[in-house]
Parts: C-alpha cells; sequence; structure tokens
C-alpha cells in the first residue's frame, strides 16, 4: 500500500484544519477588539477550540514519530511542548474576566502559533509530492531510486 501518500494526505488535512481552527480564534480576538463580540461570546468560541487544537497537534506530531518521520517530528515538537506546558498550568482557556487584558498577549501568541502551522504547512506541500512520488510503482525500483526504464520493458 501506499501509506508514504496516506501519511502526507492526512498531515495536509490536519495542518489545514489547524490553520482553520488558529484563524478562526483570530478573528473571534480582532472582533472583541472592534467591539463585535462581547467577552462572554469570545471566550466561550475560543474555550470551545483549544482542546480540539491541542489533541489535533498532538496527533500531528505523534504522526510523524510513528512514522519514522524523525526531522518533521523534530520540527512538530516545540508546539506540541508549548501546548503540554500550557496544559497542565491550566492556562489553555481564556478568562472572560481577563480578556481585556491580556487581549494583545492572546493575539501575538495565536499569531506566532500561526506562522509556526504555516511554516509547518509549507514543509509538508514540500514533501507531499517526493512521498506520492516515492510510493508510486512506476517511479520507484527494488532499491528505491526513480527507475522509469523498467515501465517501458513491461510494454
Amino acid at each position: 500500500m501506499h501509506w508514504d501518500l496516506i501519511l502526507w494526505l492526512i498531515a495536509l488535512a490536519s495542518n489545514i484544519a489547524l490553520l482553520i481552527l488558529l484563524i478562526y480564534q483570530l478573528i473571534c480576538l480582532s472582533d472583541l477588539e472592534a467591539d463585535y463580540l462581547n467577552p462572554y461570546e469570545t471566550a466561550s468560541n475560543i474555550n470551545s477550540l483549544v482542546l480540539p487544537e491541542f489533541g489535533l497537534q498532538a496527533a500531528f506530531s505523534a504522526l510523524f514519530l510513528v512514522t519514522g518521520h524523525f526531522l518533521m517530528f523534530l520540527v512538530t515538537l516545540p508546539v506540541a511542548i508549548y501546548h503540554a506546558r500550557l496544559f497542565t498550568r491550566g492556562e489553555h482557556l481564556v478568562d472572560v474576566t481577563e480578556i481585556f487584558r491580556a487581549l494583545s498577549v492572546e493575539k501575538k501568541h495565536r499569531l506566532i502559533k500561526l506562522c509556526v502551522y504555516l511554516l509547518f504547512f509549507f514543509l509538508v506541500i514540500f514533501r507531499f509530492p517526493a512521498g506520492s512520488f516515492s510510493s508510486l510503482p512506476v517511479f520507484s525500483s527494488e532499491h528505491g531510486d526513480l527507475d522509469i526504464r523498467s515501465s517501458f520493458l513491461e510494454f
């Protein structure tokens, strides 16, 4: 089976989901800053997405560890450690009463995470074609090298 192709498809889908979750959180914070949402709605919207984001990021990191892509695992590990640290300290949820005071800090943290997730996205996009070409039987031989000549010998 083409496990490497499936790995990169799952990584791409989970990375897109992480980007969507984070962009929605940034939109909620911007709406609060522009006074389109009240603090309770903003906090409840963001808090409902924090744990799914943490779980998806942990699964994203564990996926690379289990499949043996250790460099990608090491790239995704700092964000997973940051999320684990926030969760164990109880700082992962946005407080309704303190949201205006921490608005600029929350936006800054999420913008930094957005840059990191975009870096992950470009790394996955870069590795996706290599994984898909290496899994096709036309482009690989017994030794794992590109061997197009063997496909012409079959005809």
